[in-house]
């Protein structure tokens, strides 16, 4: 099978890897021109990774290359660009599987990422990943698991074919949206959780967050009509726990700095050189509840802290008075 990953951070070339073990063929593209050279030269990702790339992992900046008589895209950009990314897919047939593993919620017009591949490319057949796995545990073939949400037979039977081994289970549902949102939100919850560690409380508070974030999303998901059972999906409380309880999270690394209060300048340069989606989607989920009518106080006292630069102790006073 040849499959085309659409994006060539960490991650995209953690999930190339685990593909690759299942002995399909792939072909990664990015817009970075010099990294492709520097590959087709090396055949390597350094510096980021010192993972060995096997010989049926090949990348390209050309985009119609890449998606050549491919049999799945998987898109693995940071949210922002999958719309344009689907712009430049548009050749494909209709009748090729899409897996989403972008995490987040497109700002300006609060749409998910599977309304924006569904409108722009026209396809029945579109599935996401999302669970508690963090890249280098990927590229390291540890057990691992995802759910696997999807619109059609075909794509589970695809992605599956792809990606699940006796080392990653993939756990399917229906619940696309619900799936979406779990994978987003946890993002932004781990930003809190990383600032409740810096301002010196430890797992007892985090946990305490933790409890708090998964009745709030229960509730978030019940009323956007999705399934409320997703919150206890490996998208729901298992990748809720890993990024709310782990540095490795560039989520949690962000709020660690807002909760040890670091100069304004440190943390932009944090944003700048990290994709730390957490950010972004916390724009789209405080518009997303606010357009729907769906009240979430703790999303309203970290986009204060975040964005308003408001004392990052109101979360522990919140956690503490909340109903």
């Amino acid at each position: 099978m040849k499959v085309s990953i659409i994006g060539t951070g960490i991650y995209a070339t953690a999930i190339a890897l685990s593909i690759s073990r299942n002995n399909h063929n792939i072909t990664m593209w990015s817009e970075n021109a010099e990294l492709v050279k520097h590959f087709q030269k090396n055949h390597d990702l350094k510096p980021l990774t010192d993972a060995s790339i096997p010989k049926n992992i090949v990348l390209t900046n050309n985009i119609l290359d890449a998606i050549q008589n491919t049999e799945l895209i998987i898109i693995a950009t940071s949210t922002k660009y999958v719309r344009s990314v689907c712009e430049n897919l548009k050749s494909i047939s209709k009748n090729t599987p899409i897996c989403i593993a972008s995490k987040g919620i497109e700002n300006n017009t609060c749409s998910f990422l599977s309304d924006i591949v569904r409108d722009v490319l026209k396809t029945k057949h579109i599935g996401i990943i999302s669970g508690p796995t963090f890249a280098i545990d990927l590229i390291n073939g540890e057990p691992c698991a995802l759910s696997l949400a999807v619109t059609s037979k075909k794509v589970e039977k695809v992605v599956k074919t792809a990606l699940a081994s006796p080392l990653l289970k993939l756990r399917t549902n229906h619940d696309i949206e619900g799936t979406a949102i779990c994978g987003s939100i946890k993002n932004v919850i781990a930003i809190a959780s990383g600032i409740l560690d810096g301002l010196g409380y430890h797992e007892s508070t985090r946990c305490f967050l933790i409890t708090e974030a998964l009745h709030d999303i229960k509730e978030l998901l019940f009323k956007l009509e999705c399934n409320p059972k997703t919150i206890l999906s490996f998208a729901g409380i298992g990748d809720l726990m890993l990024t709310c309880s782990s540095p490795k999270s560039r989520n949690y690394k962000f709020g660690l700095l807002l909760g040890k209060k670091s100069s304004k300048k440190e943390i932009e340069e944090f944003l700048k050189e990290n994709t730390t989606e957490g950010y972004y989607t916390l724009f789209s989920i405080k518009e997303l509840t606010k357009n729907r009518k769906i009240n979430m106080p703790i999303i309203n006292i970290i986009y204060d802290i975040v964005i308003n630069n408001k004392n990052p102790e109101l979360l522990s006073e919140f956690l503490i008075n909340k109903n």
